[in-house]
């Protein structure tokens, strides 16, 4: 067992400061591959071996129930049980579940798992026409208003507010009547919903201060991952939990905000401070995951994207291969050079599972799954069949059960081997594709979790089983040896040793539906999530057709990075392209942050002349930009904006704030 000392030994000197960080409000900024859960989990079993903490007073809070696994399996290695690590559906619907009969009485209902069929019953009684794309676009909006904690009567106009327009076909006035037939459909089934799970808590809290004060004595210390994906109805919950308490954590990146479209709000992190006014802000921008090659991409790709918190990486491994651009003439020939790339680097000794090819929608699989399969190459399917479903699996456990019960003695790899082997598994791959294959990889990823444990814990078969038992609740699934193939959403909190992001055209990433220059805004992230996924090898590819049909160009996002062969420019030309550039992307992604745009410059013309000064040498436009997307409304808050250094933010700040709060007050008006 490490001593807490030792622990810190383990840690970067920003990770040290989260870790030693135990007391009042922290928020943690954290790029992708900085390592924030080592820096969170590392505060947790520093906290406990220094005495700050009692594990079962801590409760850590994450968006999956895989990282919540993760983070009760690392604590362990760490030496570290009794905390609680679950998402906040799981966490409230314990609570739930235990004050239910004490709170409101009788049994409490069940949860349905698949609100569809609920959601198409109150439209059938409305008369309101749906299929089956209809009723999962209704119950995406239903869920959105209830974590959004938007009620009926204001629905139409925060509806409108957030370009939610005509979902399904249906009106906002249809909308605001299935959102109350859906509830009464819903009790009359005598069953509620996940978003259910978390409101009833929230009332609980607030109506019954001597269960909230049960709650509060029982966790003290609170931890929230992916703190920039937090609702309006989780946060509500996690301020009810806390009461007058201020002993939070919180870690996440604003860059990574990508689930805005299902109430997710990065305001929570970005103005962490606002909320708590003392607390203490870390930055981890030390990025252990990707070569400086891959960084680069990033930064750039991320660089219009001036949201408030965001954290610039700072590669700190070895430079590797440059990241190769690729156009094709096509679908068919992109998946097919793709595939063929993947079996070279097959052959060349990198394993199936470090490499992975990421996409924007889940129907450009397709194509890709047919090209492996055509050279031999194995894939999973990330988001398709769950691995503690397969039959395989489940039979294997049975066996492991049955083996540990036994009492078996000796290495526990090679326990799980001889297990597998009664089953017919041999230490050999098969070299056909297909369900063989996919067989074979399902059960070596067990023995490939039993040799991990081996080596971190020297775990017994007992200890393997309960890891099973407890990943398989979570849907924390082993590593298999086979290409990924993932949509960009489903792929974050991932990382692979060679990833391929195709399809980045036009419609495509930005998605076509992406109207709002907000909703391209997360498009953009979707794509920087993409790039940081990337360990040693990042390949960028679109097809400029699909068929017959030509004519698609290369990704906004990328177009000002994209790789030409042109005739030299000047110096002062390139200039001047890039400027256009920048303010074309500008206007197109923040179009209704021009007006104080040209506020801004107006002013800064108007400064120029005075000093008898370019206008570029009081503030360049990039930082213009940057400040009427921001709006800060705080010295501080401007100060932190690239492009404002302490002398300008003396001379300037307070002009600069004033035609803000005069532009918010023309507008709000």
């Amino acid at each position: 067992m490490e001593t807490p000392q030792e622990l810190l030994e383990h840690l970067d000197p920003e990770q040290r400061e989260v870790a030693t960080h135990l007391r009042g409000p922290l928020c943690v900024r954290a790029g992708a591959g900085t390592g924030k859960t080592r820096a969170i989990t590392y505060r947790i079993a520093y906290g406990v071996h220094a005495g700050a903490f009692e594990p079962n007073h801590v409760l850590a809070v994450t968006f999956t129930a895989r990282a919540a696994g993760e983070m009760r399996s690392r604590l362990r290695d760490l030496g570290v049980s009794g905390v609680v690590a679950r998402t906040f559906h799981a966490a409230a619907l314990s609570q739930l579940s235990y004050f239910w009969s004490t709170a409101i009485g009788g049994r409490m209902p069940p949860v349905t798992e698949h609100k569809g069929a609920l959601v198409a019953q109150a439209a059938a009684r409305l008369g309101m026409s749906y299929d089956r794309v209809a009723v999962r676009d209704l119950t995406a909006e239903i869920e959105w208003a209830k974590v959004s904690l938007i009620t009926p009567e204001a629905y139409a106009e925060r509806a409108a507010a957030a370009g939610h327009i005509d979902v399904a076909g249906h009106s906002a006035a249809e909308i605001v009547q299935l959102l109350r037939v859906y509830e009464e459909v819903k009790e009359d089934a005598h069953q509620i919903d996940f978003e259910d799970t978390l409101l009833y808590l929230v009332g609980i809290l607030l109506d019954r201060p001597d269960i909230a004060r049960q709650i509060r004595g029982q966790y003290r210390h609170f931890t929230v991952d992916e703190y920039q994906d937090v609702s309006p109805l989780q946060h509500r919950l996690l301020q009810l939990w806390l009461g007058e308490s201020r002993e939070l954590c919180v870690v996440g990146d604003v860059s990574q905000t990508i689930y805005s479209f299902t109430g997710a709000s990065s305001l929570y992190l970005a103005h962490f401070t606002d909320e708590f006014k003392d607390a203490r802000v870390i930055e981890l921008i030390r990025d252990y995951r990707s070569t400086p090659q891959i960084v680069a991409t990033a930064n750039d790709v991320i660089a219009s994207d001036v949201s408030e918190g965001a954290v610039r990486l700072v590669s700190q491994v070895p430079s590797g291969v440059p990241v190769k651009w690729k156009e094709y003439e096509d679908d068919a020939a992109e998946a097919a050079d793709i595939a063929s790339n993947i079996r070279e680097l097959q052959l060349a000794g990198v394993p199936l599972g470090d490499m992975a090819i990421l996409y924007r929608t889940n129907a450009q699989s397709a194509e890709f799954e047919a090209a492996l399969s055509n050279v031999g190459v194995g894939y999973t399917l990330r988001g398709s069949e769950r691995f503690f479903s397969r039959r395989e699996v489940r039979e294997a456990m049975v066996a492991l059960r049955a083996a540990a019960r036994s009492g078996v003695q000796g290495p526990l790899a090679d326990n799980v081997r001889a297990t597998l082997r009664q089953m017919g598994w041999r230490d050999e791959a098969p070299e056909v594709a297909g369900a063989v294959r996919e067989r074979w990889d399902a059960l070596n990823a067990l023995l490939n979790l039993a040799t991990e444990m081996e080596h971190v814990r020297s775990a017994s078969m007992l200890d393997f089983v309960r890891e099973l038992e407890e990943r398989a609740q979570t849907q924390n699934t082993p590593e298999v040896d086979g290409v990924t193939l993932s949509s960009l959403h489903a792929a974050k909190g991932l990382e692979w040793r060679v990833v391929f992001l195709a399809g980045l055209s036009e419609g495509l990433l930005p998605i076509s539906l992406a109207k709002r220059a907000a909703d391209v805004a997360e498009e953009r992230r979707l794509l920087y999530v993409g790039v940081t996924r990337a360990k040693e090898q990042l390949y960028l590819s679109y097809a400029k057709g699909n068929g017959s049909r030509a004519g698609r160009k290369v990704s906004r996002f990328l177009s000002p990075l994209w790789p030409r062969e042109e005739k030299p420019v000047s110096r002062a030309t390139s200039y001047r392209q890039r400027r256009t550039a920048e303010a074309a992307a500008f206007v197109a992604e923040h179009g209704e942050d021009v007006a104080l745009f040209e506020e801004l410059a107006a002013w800064r013309t108007a400064r120029a002349r005075e000093m008898g000064r370019p206008p570029y040498t009081v503030l360049h436009d990039t930082t213009l930009r940057a400040i009427a997307i921001a709006k800060p409304m705080t010295l501080p808050a401007l100060g932190r904006i690239k492009g404002i250094g302490d002398t300008k933010l003396a001379s300037w700040g307070d002009d600069i704030l004033h035609i803000i709060a005069a532009f918010r007050t023309d507008y709000a008006n």
